[in-house]
């Protein structure tokens, strides 16, 4: 098809290096966890007990890759970092059981789910949804995939996010209250998932806001790291 087939321009797919790969990964759908972790449970105000999993969504464009920056958005005053483990889809379906769910997983990353605080407090304050605070231009950073091929499937390890060098994030994957199995097939009962689709797993306790000028550094062990500089 030429540009005359469309009436407007269509937006480019959004492609993730692999590592080790010279293929890349074309996402879909981005899918986030929230409060998955249970000292960030209690530190947001909510129950750290085991209640069934809910989500949101950010868009494909919202990705920063290669260690690109990160803009202060417009709207907000203040922005705060969030670091998670991502699970990169390589099977789709429906009602995916959880003993067969890791054999939909593609890879891993390490992202960074940027959340503009002060509009989202607006938006549960009057029972809204959370999109103008999640799914904003830039608000995910992530580091490139590895291949579960490679590493296996991450179950426990370290994962940390420092802010100009200091620890602000600090956790273990093995405190996920939903471990990646239970997620995939908790959401492939929402929404059929597709080949392309991430899946934002959760944030330890400690997340806080940004300046600009900042430098985050965020590290994930077996899966990588991201680095953005906010802008």
């Amino acid at each position: 098809m030429t540009a005359a087939d469309y009436v407007v321009s269509p937006s480019p797919i959004v492609l993730v290096p692999v590592k080790g790969v010279a293929a890349r990964f074309p996402v879909h759908r981005i899918y986030c966890v929230g409060r998955n972790y249970a000292a960030h449970a209690i530190e947001m105000g909510g129950d750290p007990n085991r209640e069934p999993p809910f989500f949101f969504q950010k868009n494909p464009d919202n990705l920063v890759l290669g260690g690109g920056d990160f803009p202060y958005p417009p709207k907000s005053g203040n922005v705060h970092f969030e670091i998670e483990m991502v699970i990169a889809v390589g099977a789709g379906g429906r009602d995916i059981p959880v003993d067969q769910a890791l054999d939909h997983v593609y890879g891993y990353a390490i992202g960074i789910d940027m959340t503009r605080r002060d509009l989202q407090d607006e938006c549960k304050k009057m029972s809204r949804p959370w999109e103008i605070a999640k799914a904003f231009e830039h608000s995910a950073p992530m580091g490139d995939i590895v291949r579960a091929a490679d590493i296996g499937h991450p179950d426990k390890g370290a994962i940390w996010l420092k802010v100009n060098g200091e620890t602000k994030q600090q956790g273990d994957l093995n405190q996920l209250i939903w471990k990646t199995p239970e997620i995939i097939s908790y959401l492939s009962g929402l929404f059929e998932l597709r080949p392309g689709d991430l899946i934002m797993s959760g944030t330890p306790s400690g997340v806080g806001a940004i300046r600009r000028g900042d430098v985050m550094e965020g590290f994930c062990e077996r899966v990588g790291t991201v680095r953005a500089t906010v802008a």
